[in-house]
């Protein structure tokens, strides 16, 4: 593969590693986990409730600072490294579930609960996608790392500027926040506990902001644990392939309410300013959604300039980072995208992927066969760049991923350096698999031969699907069926293109493009496009997706990824305003719809099937003026052996076809 994107996925020829590649970190991870499991060098924690830090412009900023104490509870009068989490989500909630996990005999209670409870195999088996949380370290890493204080730690959790109980206006990951961030940082530094380590860590939100601080130089922080973070919140969730989705408004809803909760301390002071602050802006960037969506009016529902002081600059951190991610995570393949742009070496950047959820980071974690808990990765991340130790977190994966349909692999890096890019063509031939779809196609190496239109209309059944999952963070899981594992009733709406089934072992790893040639009946059409593992049983499992507005089809050369062969592999669409083209009813458009990165393990009889739909919300959400210029009216995919469709896909193996 060749690329001349400052964003390439593909990576230099394959060189022998001096990396380990066991994903549980073999003696080194059971170490880390004992350490974890034994007792901490303190007995106690101490929170401090009410401190507050100042920032130039006058706002005040509430903070939590939880410290390693003595058996009576007082705070032990030394200096620590401290790790830091910025959050919108308001501290007085993550503080009351810290509480909850700390109490005597309820907080043991739910960790075995989370540990014990298994309904894999069962119709209820997406519940356990849920419950598994706790068990695999995340609520640690989302409020209070008890066991990471009182090794001898500070934690520090801030309410974001306008949110929870820090005055200001909420600015969203904007330039004031981020210098909010630098001056953080540097009040930390100078505070009588802190010994002038400070890391970064969080999920979601404090991911990014953790990010964020880490392209800053020398003013950020030291070392950084981002879970589910994000690096360009345009395309992996704002407007993917021009169209919102529904996680957003939920999003600015939820933390908009939260930030109307005070903390105690606000409320007997009188809180004034933290109200007038409120009263100020009630509901921030709500109104600009609203009219964005409504009438397209609003600049960032494209891809505008706004958005390049928001995303993280990956190139420019020169800090230690630990990433993880997910494959079916709202920012998708944002985690794998940013380990290749970071330009620190190996061992300092390391990169885990799960096969989970925004709402589930870390499920089975710790279990045998799978990476440590997330808690025990942070602790031995930050013991050995924040206090020096060799403990081997360096010498651990340093790509440690978990395949889909399969198990946990470590690798040197992502995509597999091996992976051939195949092109497998969009035929109208029957595949036998699929009559339960608009129609059921095939999917071959060799180009068809005969000419056919096929039609597909906008429905709604794509609401009971794994991308729904997706887009809501995992929640539906507790669903199970059509929103986890099984996309048959999604494909009731769809065109389906399968292949016939492998006869060996073969590994999809990487990004892969979908060319098709589309025609619409109005004067705008949505494409949206699933590639599924279908099971011998015929189940489809869905393993990536991707959509895109036939108006923002233009493409950006500089920005895209190409085989050897002059096929897109990551066809990077400018999504701006500029750059809109015209869809004229009746006229063939050529569309390239990127699909998301993930790595899939296809075992002897399983198939690919590749489902093209004319709608698939809540996941893909048009602005109103683009769904009315669809007119709801019915889609074509033109199958033109002069102008083939296909789907180009590195993979590893030959399927014997």
């Amino acid at each position: 593969m060749t690329t001349t994107s400052a964003h390439a996925l593909v990576q230099p020829e394959h060189v022998v590693s001096p990396f380990h590649r066991d994903p549980t970190g073999g003696a080194d991870g059971r170490a880390w986990a004992e350490l974890v499991e034994s007792a901490p060098e303190f007995p106690r924690v101490h929170i401090d409730r009410g401190a507050a830090v100042t920032m130039t412009d006058g706002a005040v900023l509430r903070a939590i600072v939880v410290s390693p104490a003595d058996a009576s509870g007082r705070s032990v009068s030394s200096r620590f490294p401290v790790v830091l989490n910025i959050t919108p989500y308001n501290s007085v909630l993550l503080d009351s579930i810290d509480a909850l996990l700390a109490a005597p005999v309820l907080g043991p209670a739910l960790r075995r609960v989370s540990r014990s409870v298994d309904l894999s195999g069962t119709p209820f088996d997406g519940i356990s996608e849920i419950t598994r949380v706790v068990a695999g370290g995340a609520a640690d890493l989302l409020t209070v790392n008890r066991h990471l204080v009182r090794s001898g730690y500070v934690q520090v959790i801030i309410d974001a500027r306008g949110t929870g109980s820090s005055s200001g206006v909420w600015d969203t990951l904007g330039p004031r926040e981020q210098l909010d961030t630098l001056e953080i940082l540097e009040w930390i530094r100078a505070s009588p506990w802190c010994d002038g380590r400070v890391g970064m860590a969080g999920i979601s939100y404090s991911a990014i902001n953790s990010l964020q601080a880490a392209a800053a130089g020398s003013a950020g922080p030291d070392a950084v644990f981002a879970v589910e973070g994000s690096e360009d919140i345009v395309r992996e969730i704002f407007a993917t392939g021009g169209a919102p989705s529904l996680f957003i408004p939920l999003w600015l809803t939820a933390v908009n309410t939260l930030k109307w909760v005070p903390a105690v301390q606000i409320l007997r002071r009188g809180g004034v300013g933290w109200l007038a602050d409120r009263v100020r802006s009630p509901a921030t960037n709500i109104s600009n959604l609203v009219n964005g969506f409504l009438t397209g009016s609003d600049p960032r529902i494209y891809d505008d300039p706004s958005f390049d002081t928001i995303d993280p600059t990956i190139e420019d951190i020169a800090v230690p980072t630990f990433l993880y991610g997910c494959w079916h995570d709202i920012f998708g393949g944002a985690a794998p995208d940013m380990y290749n742009r970071l330009t620190v070496e190996r061992g300092r950047k390391q990169l885990l992927v799960g096969d989970g959820y925004h709402g589930n980071p870390g499920i089975g974690f710790g279990e045998p066969g799978f990476p440590p808990r997330l808690d025990v990765l942070e602790r031995a991340w930050f013991d050995k760049w924040l206090r020096g130790i060799d403990n081997g977190i360096d010498r651990y994966g340093p790509v440690t991923l978990r395949q889909q349909g399969g198990g946990w692999e470590a690798h040197g890096r992502f995509p597999a350096p091996a992976a051939v890019a195949r092109r497998l063509y969009l035929s109208a031939d029957s595949s036998g698999t699929a009559s339960h779809s608009r129609h059921d196609g095939s999917l071959h190496f060799e180009a068809p031969t005969d000419t056919a239109r096929l039609t597909v209309k906008p429905g709604f059944r794509t609401v009971v699907s794994r991308d729904t999952t997706q887009v809501l963070a995992g929640v539906p899981a507790v669903l199970g069926g059509g929103f986890t594992y099984d996309n048959r009733f999604a494909e009731g709406d769809a065109l389906t293109f399968t292949t016939p089934p492998v006869m060996t072992t073969v590994v999809y790893s990487g990004p892969a493009n979908v060319h098709v040639r589309t025609v619409a009946r109005a004067r705008e059409s949505m494409w949206a496009v699933m590639l599924c593992d279908v099971a011998p049983d015929g189940t489809p499992t869905v393993l990536t997706n991707g959509a895109l507005l036939a108006s923002r089809r233009a493409i950006d050369d500089e920005e895209s990824i190409r085989t050897e062969s002059g096929d897109y592999l990551v066809a990077h669409h400018p999504l701006t305003r500029e750059s809109l083209l015209p869809v004229v009813p009746g006229e063939p458009i050529v569309l390239d719809i990127e699909l998301l990165s993930t790595e899939a393990v296809l075992h002897p009889g399983h198939r690919l099937r590749l489902d093209i739909f004319a709608a698939d919300a809540p996941r893909f959400v048009p602005i109103l003026p683009d769904r009315l210029r669809t007119r709801w009216r019915a889609q074509d995919v033109d199958l033109d052996p002069t102008n083939p469709s296909f789907i180009t896909l590195p993979l590893l193996g030959e399927p014997g076809w």
